[in-house]
């Protein structure tokens, strides 16, 4: 590194998603400030948490050398012991080879923490090819919890994880459990620049946060019901026949016939001896006869077909009579069973309210939508999001100007490893047998599975957790199991810059740098075509301090000593960038010049579905070409193929347990103040948010004698934590709304630690239990449990 002592460099600040362009600004070779970058597709703004980077850095609670524990596991003091980092390599290495030889690599698990809201963007990928080279089949990182609706439910029925909104073109944008403005700053400002432009805004979330406060409609719906009001809405529009017929039929699976006696595709096989599975059927209306659609070549065989959309159609097939109707007919007829009456009883919104969002959504002529963490927290959190986006699809703003575009992106080649992995291996994952379509396909597992498998070795042991970073016990359900684990694990690695109550279960400690003390890469900065074509090398600005070390060099060091280097380019850093960027075109040496970054002005196509390939269209990538509204793989693995709404668990009760005993609703919500589990022990960001809070609606508090800064209880079924008392005037009064995370000391305003359970934790986290999770991919209802409210003592 080569920054001089003073010094104001540009790049990104790496501690979320978000990615905001900033400039670091050096003095006497310490970091002083880090300020928008106003040059930057993403730096018109920097939160709180990137200005306070200093504040972190310089934090005297950092860990700063390897350690070793010295005290038997469950000791509330580790008894941590420096140890030079060779020792400590050594010491996970002759682990990781001793557990895979006796028990295989699956037995050793990984832990990472989320890229969205920590600062693990830049060694997410390289610690991934780590555990698949070393075959591991499981990583606990939280998809179920963050991202997996999103990104991995939105493609069966698009083909695509959900694009960003074209937000420059829109004139009416819905952010339906997305609050960008605590989240995803850069995406917030896109937001309010469209809203400032005329386009009108609409915001679906309990809370009334961020940009609710200046939408056009917030719609303040009941937690976990809004699948229900995604089937009303296509239901008016279905009714009024204010949907884009055009492209349901041709490029939704709409028109495919269904059987009625097994629910699956009429296909030629069925008709004819010598016909093939994947020719579906439709029934052309104007010729009276049923026409065939080639799914390999995405082409129907025949011409001008008049496909219909409802109807029932008898065939005789080579086995006997075969009854069918269109796809889009069944969907039909289960959106029919919601009407705005109906559903305003279920979500606790008005009719006008429902019926004006429908009017809303059919005028638009330039819809986008984006929706996150708000939908994928409950237990029927996969078909909520089937339930959107098969919504959506009725509109046709799909890939067009102003809705959800399918953004250029720099081409580069995938380092996270998954073709290192074996399919027979990755099957191996906790709970892909459960779920096969939920993020245990990637091995994504959910913190549930990883505590059977230490504590139950159910199907096989978990020996040994390599965890960069996650803090299980505060940002995972049912903290007191985790306990539990964590005591009971034969080895446990951590690999953070603080020491956390997860942490205090290792048996080795390795410190990590922080973003301003590595280099680091973008080549998506995401929010619009701009962003997405902007690649940018980010120099460190300063030494690491101490003895801590990247991420990425802590991988390279332990492929390295694995035997792994050929798979590491060597262990050296630079090949691997090199490698990263090379479909690009461009050189690392150049980014080196350019520390703005190049932008490769990329150009934005729209409705690349309709392209012609090689004389055929595009279509999407599905099974069928063509967006799923039907999904015969959920009907193959047991789901429902059509976005039944199933009551979340809030609504449905717990056995057992009375109604009148826990009778309000506990969802959460991101504090803007903090990341996750972290920045609490910063001074600056903890005066803004000095205690753990609980919004709770006024007359709520009113029936239980509660004063607005009252230290309160909140009790569940499962537990309870402590925490002040907020008042809220738009908060729903059987809502209460709670936020994760709160345990760090922070010194300088004489705030103590709190501890994971018990009567002083004000751990969410240790109240909320994983009996009832979303049966597809295994979503936790953080955000639509039970609980009763108790003022607690003045004391």
């Amino acid at each position: 590194m080569e920054n001089k002592l003073n010094d104001q460099i540009q790049g990104f600040c790496a501690l979320c998603w978000s990615r905001c362009g900033c400039i670091s600004e050096i003095k006497d070779g310490r970091l002083v400030s880090v300020k928008p970058d106003p040059s930057h597709p993403t730096g018109s703004a920097l939160c709180a948490k990137g200005k306070s980077a200093p504040e972190k850095i310089y934090n005297k609670d950092r860990i700063l050398y390897p350690m070793k524990r010295s005290r038997p596991k469950g000791n509330n003091d580790p008894g941590w012991i420096r140890i030079s980092w060779d020792e400590a390599l050594d010491t996970i290495v002759t682990h990781l080879n001793t557990i895979s030889e006796e028990s295989g690599a699956e037995s050793v698990s990984f832990g990472i923490t989320t890229p969205a809201g920590t600062s693990m963007n830049d060694g997410y990928a390289w610690v991934e090819r780590f555990r698949r080279v070393f075959g591991s089949p499981n990583a606990a990182i939280a998809m179920e919890l963050c991202g997996f609706s999103r990104d991995m439910v939105f493609p069966y029925t698009f083909g695509v994880p959900l694009p960003m909104p074209e937000h420059k073109n829109s004139d009416c944008i819905i952010l339906w459990g997305h609050n960008p403005s605590t989240t995803w700053l850069a995406h917030a400002k896109r937001v309010a620049d469209a809203k400032a432009r005329g386009a009108k805004l609409v915001v679906i979330d309990p809370r009334r946060v961020g940009l609710a406060v200046k939408a056009d409609s917030w719609l303040r719906i009941k937690p976990g019901t809004d699948g229900a009001l995604a089937l009303c809405l296509a239901n008016i529009l279905i009714q009024q026949k204010q949907f884009d017929m055009d492209f349901v039929r041709q490029w939704t699976n709409g028109p495919f016939l269904v059987r009625e006696d097994n629910g699956r595709f009429l296909t030629t096989q069925d008709l004819y001896s010598d016909g093939s599975s994947r020719e579906f059927v439709v029934w052309d209306l104007e010729n009276k006869k049923h026409v065939v659609y080639d799914s390999q070549q995405g082409i129907y065989l025949g011409n001008d077909i008049n496909f219909s959309l409802s109807g029932r159609y008898t065939f005789e097939g080579h086995n006997g009579r075969l009854v069918c109707s269109p796809a889009f007919s069944l969907y039909a007829d289960l959106c029919a069973q919601y009407s705005p009456k109906y559903v305003a009883q279920l979500t606790q919104l008005k009719e006008s309210e429902i019926i004006d969002l429908s009017e809303m959504i059919r005028n638009s002529k330039a819809l986008s939508i984006y929706m996150w963490a708000g939908l994928e927290m409950h237990t029927n959190a996969s078909q909520t999001n089937r339930a959107i986006a098969i919504l959506y699809s009725l509109t046709g703003h799909f890939d067009n100007p102003g809705g959800n575009v399918i953004l250029e992106t720099t081409k580069t080649n995938d380092i996270s490893g998954g073709d290192e992995i074996s399919l027979t291996q990755k099957k191996k994952a906790l709970g892909y047998l459960d779920r096969p379509l939920g993020p245990e396909q990637e091995g994504w597992i959910n913190s549930d599975s990883l505590y059977n498998g230490i504590l139950h070795s159910s199907p096989y042991p978990i020996r040994a957790l390599i965890n960069f970073g996650k803090n299980f016990l505060f940002s995972h359900a049912d903290a007191g199991t985790g306990e539990e684990a964590f005591k009971s694990l034969e080895f446990m690695v951590h690999i953070d810059m603080f020491g956390n109550p997860t942490s205090s279960y290792a048996d080795i400690f390795l410190p990590v740098c922080s973003p301003w003390e590595r280099e680091g890469i973008s080549t998506d900065f995401v929010v619009d075509q701009e962003a997405s074509g902007l690649v940018q090398f980010r120099k460190s600005v300063l030494s690491p301090l101490g003895e801590s070390r990247s991420d990425i060099w802590i991988v390279l060091e332990l492929a390295k000593r694995l035997g792994f280097s050929e798979k590491f380019w060597g262990g050296n850093f630079e090949r691997g960038i090199q490698h990263f960027i090379e479909p690009s075109g461009i050189e690392l040496k150049d980014l080196k010049e350019n520390p703005r970054g190049i932008n490769l002005n990329l150009s934005t196509r729209y409705r690349k579905y309709a392209e012609s390939v090689h004389g055929l269209p595009r279509g999407f990538e599905t099974h069928t070409k063509k967006v799923e509204i039907y999904s015969e793989l959920f009907l193959k693995h047991g789901y429902s193929p059509l976005p039944k709404y199933i009551e979340p668990m809030v609504s449905i009760g717990i056995p057992n347990i009375s109604k009148k005993t826990y009778p309000l609703i506990l969802t959460s919500g991101k504090s803007p103040h903090f990341l996750q589990s972290q920045n609490r022990g910063e001074e600056s960001l903890r005066r803004m948010e000095l205690d753990p809070l609980v919004e709770l609606h006024p007359s709520t508090a009113e029936l239980r004698g509660i004063q607005e800064n009252d230290w309160i209880c909140i009790e569940t079924p499962h537990g309870k934590l402590r925490a002040r008392a907020k008042f809220s005037d738009y908060l729903d009064p059987n809502v209460v709304s709670a936020t994760h995370g709160w345990w760090q000391r922070c010194e300088a305003l004489d705030c103590d630690e709190l501890p994971v359970r018990g009567e002083t934790s004000a751990n969410l986290n240790s109240a909320i239990g994983s009996d009832f999770v979303d049966p597809l991919g295994g979503s936790v209802p953080h955000k639509s449990y039970v609980c009763e409210v108790l003022k607690l003592d003045s004391k």
